[in-house]
């Protein structure tokens, strides 16, 4: 079964506490990810290609958990690639 297509153009919200919200969007623009980001407002993201999707999902990941947490799911890649 292949998976659908993502639309040619997706607008999402990202809803962050204010440095997160910042930190995100600031890497979000060195991406090129077009975004804009409103005082006391979500990020609003414009989505336009799966690559886009994944570089989202680990910028946002890497502010939303813990330092530990995200060390353990870097430690769980190493140990996959080395088998």
């Amino acid at each position: 079964m292949n998976p659908s297509p993502l639309p040619s153009s997706t607008s999402q919200s990202i809803d962050l506490p204010g440095l997160d919200r910042w930190q995100v969007y600031q890497r979000l623009q060195e991406l090129d990810i077009p975004c804009q980001c409103s005082l006391y407002q979500p990020i609003k993201v414009q989505v336009t290609n799966p690559t886009q999707l994944i570089q989202i999902w680990s910028v946002t990941r890497q502010v939303t958990i813990s330092p530990a947490k995200l060390g353990k799911f870097l430690e769980n890649c190493w140990q996959l690639t080395s088998k």
